[in-house]
């Protein structure tokens, strides 16, 4: 499993090891590791973007003597920025870990998965349905790795693998807490000119933000949606958490885009400061 220091990640890890799986939880730091360690889960120090962390990996997984049921990419950065105001270095760190890390975590297990009929459970969000203002930079790495899933999907069906998406909406984790961080530090360094054009909408999706992941689903309930989409014997191609993803997901396929349009901004406006016109 990628991606499970904190938050959903390592709430899947435990639900998991709960369930009688044992877990090689991907973690960055030692003092991760440290926290999450128990019975059921190994954390291995996994940086997805570093391609002697997934070849390790790929070692370790091969050096078991259990199948490999199932791999989860969970790992993902956030951000919110302006498509115009987002520096390039920064749109490329967002793909790199949100995308091609994943895919690259996957092209060195799959032979391991291949041999065990296993199962590849991508992490998307309710951002990779729909993209509100600013988030064209995070949903991108989304609507990517949705593509990719379905790809994968029609490519492994017949080898007996199966492919499935998860995709949250709000969730109390410490990465929504870390994407208003980030975003408030682009927002703080963009030229006046940007920031006179778009400071109020960011300022609005940063309330937003807020809101959302406060009044969230739990990193818990998560949790047990992504071992569903583990263990279930004829799994879903695509799993929801919480009622915003729900009804966003379906408001996606059944709304025309203009009138999406109008949604999204209602959705906004009485976030926006109070002193600037929405």
């Amino acid at each position: 499993m990628t991606g499970a220091s904190t938050g959903i990640g390592a709430a899947s890890a435990r639900e998991l090891a709960r369930r009688g799986f044992h877990v090689l939880a991907g973690v960055r730091r030692d003092q991760d590791a440290d926290a999450l360690r128990a019975p059921g889960i190994e954390p291995v120090i996994l940086d997805i973007t570093r391609p002697g962390h997934i070849a390790g990996l790929a070692a370790r997984v091969g050096s078991r003597t259990g199948a490999l049921r199932a791999l989860v990419n969970n790992a993902a950065v956030s951000v919110n920025a302006p498509v115009e105001a987002l520096p390039l270095e920064e749109w490329r760190r967002l793909f790199e870990v949100n995308l091609f890390g994943h895919v690259a975590v996957t092209q060195a297990l799959l032979p391991a998965l291949l041999r065990h009929s296993g199962r590849v459970v991508n992490v998307s969000s309710v951002g990779g349905k729909v993209a509100m203002a600013t988030f064209g930079p995070y949903a991108g790495t989304k609507f990517a790795l949705e593509a990719v899933s379905d790809a994968l999907r029609r490519e492994l069906a017949p080898q007996g693998v199966q492919v499935v998406v998860v995709e949250p909406g709000g969730i109390r984790t410490e990465m929504g807490e870390r994407g208003i961080a980030a975003t408030s530090r682009l927002a703080e360094a963009m030229a006046p000119e940007l920031r006179d054009r778009y400071g109020p909408l960011v300022q609005a999706v940063i309330a937003l933000t807020a809101a959302g992941t406060a009044g969230g689903t739990s990193a818990e309930d998560a949790a047990r949606v992504i071992a569903k989409a583990v263990t279930a014997g004829k799994p879903r191609t695509r799993y929801t958490v919480g009622r915003d993803a729900a009804l966003l997901t379906r408001l996606s396929r059944i709304l025309p885009d203009r009138l999406l349009d109008r949604v999204a901004a209602a959705v906004l406006r009485p976030h926006y400061p109070k002193t600037t016109p929405a």
